[in-house]
């Protein structure tokens, strides 16, 4: 997964511009413009990295004047103690710049993170970790990039990557045969159909009008095994709702091909990082 430069800087601009309203009051008045520091990312975790690149861009648009020099790339193991990258260059830059390159540093390792520890839980079957569009407004594209850092892979990015049907869609159109019916007469032959189903009765509805990708939803193991056997490959089954890190494994052993998982990006637990100034 590729980021666009452009969507980028957007991200952190808008991030600087909310942490900088005019004037560092602290920064500005303290240090003249040719003060010069070194600093340092340090772990203080063992995990993913990743957002290294979006952490250097941030002094760059912040100020100039730093050099940057990594010592892993994005997706690499680090243990605790490890240092991820040093900075040496403009003091102003280096402390402006700290907050907003540490925040998106740590969110997006932190998906990877994650992401990556279900991929471990779930190793030896042929289930997929996904991520859901549960993201935080405007981070979308850097939360499902962390995802994919961490191993895992990218449901639908927008609404208009597929057809979904969902229970929702499904109640107010009157039921699955109708939802779907009433979608193929007007989507493209490109566009494939997921349609969420609660019961073994519903799979059998979806199975009967040939949806491509079929979602458990919450759906006990024991119930999964049954739908994988009644599906016998004919779809691919999805598994969502209430996945976690202690039923993980038990999912993934009942043969389904894709496990979803909207924790990874809605409420993921930051890397821990610090930024450290050499005295």
């Amino acid at each position: 997964m590729q980021l666009l430069q452009s969507y980028i800087d957007s991200i952190i601009n808008t991030a600087l511009e909310e942490d900088i309203h005019y004037v560092d009051v602290t920064t500005d008045y303290l240090f003249p413009d040719d003060h010069v520091s070194s600093a340092y990312y340090i772990a203080k975790a063992d995990g993913i990295v990743c957002g290294l690149p979006i952490a250097e861009r941030v002094f760059t648009l912040v100020g100039g004047g730093v050099d940057f020099k990594a010592n892993v790339k994005d997706g690499d193991l680090v243990k605790t103690g490890d240092i991820l990258a040093v900075m040496s260059g403009n003091t102003k830059t280096l402390l402006k710049g700290e907050r907003t390159a540490l925040n998106l540093l740590q969110h997006m390792s932190g998906i990877a993170t994650a992401t990556h520890h279900c991929v471990e839980l779930v190793k030896g079957t042929k289930a997929q970790i996904t991520d859901t569009r549960k993201t935080l407004p405007g981070l979308r594209r850097l939360q499902k990039y962390a995802v994919t850092i961490g191993g895992g892979k990218n449901h639908r990015y927008n609404l208009s990557d597929g057809a979904m049907l969902k229970d929702n869609h499904i109640d107010a159109c009157g039921g699955i045969t109708q939802a779907v019916t009433a979608l193929r007469q007007k989507i493209g032959h490109m566009t494939k159909i997921e349609v969420e189903v609660r019961t073994l009765d519903e799979l059998q509805e979806a199975l009967a009008v040939g949806c491509e990708i079929i979602m458990l939803d919450n759906m006990p193991c024991e119930e999964m095994k049954k739908a994988v056997e009644i599906t016998a490959g004919k779809s691919l089954l999805e598994a969502s709702g209430n996945v976690t890190e202690e039923n993980i494994a038990e999912i993934a052993k009942t043969g389904v091909d894709i496990i979803s998982l909207g924790a990874l990006t809605h409420s993921v637990q930051c890397f821990d990082i610090s930024m450290r100034f050499d005295k």
